[in-house]
């Protein structure tokens, strides 16, 4: 390697990674995920999956304290609100990539999630697979 390239990758080396996270929270997800942890007093909201629905599997949401994480989730935060969001572990390679927005108009109120990962859908859009 000529010097001027070895001294580049010694540079790109020591430069720190930009982490990407593994779930993207909209404003309005954030928002609304901020509003619903204030009034229940909790720091976190968990998501995870489990084998249930038309299409094999769907998502889960429950309220989390400090001492419901484990070293191996992986916590997601939005860097405008500060909203932590838990990923169980067992849940993470199938809500990698995933977008997590929150819609509300005349007909629903609920949460919304746009999955790279998801092969297939059921008609209501409560389950998925991979």
């Amino acid at each position: 390697m000529s010097g001027a390239l070895k001294e580049v990758v010694t540079k790109a080396a020591r430069l720190p990674r930009i982490k990407r996270q593994a779930m993207e929270l909209t404003e309005a997800a954030a928002s609304r995920i901020k509003e619903i942890l204030v009034k229940r007093e909790k720091p976190y909201l968990k998501i995870g999956v489990r084998t249930r629905g038309c299409n094999g599997m769907t998502y889960t949401m429950n309220y989390a304290d400090d001492g419901d994480r484990s070293k191996f989730d992986e916590v997601v935060t939005h860097a405008d609100s500060g909203v932590k969001v838990i990923i169980d572990p067992a849940a993470l390679m199938h809500v990698i990539g995933t977008k997590m927005d929150f819609v509300q108009d005349q007909l629903r109120s609920e949460f919304v999630f746009e999955n790279p990962n998801a092969k297939g859908e059921c008609g209501c859009g409560e389950s998925f697979n991979v």
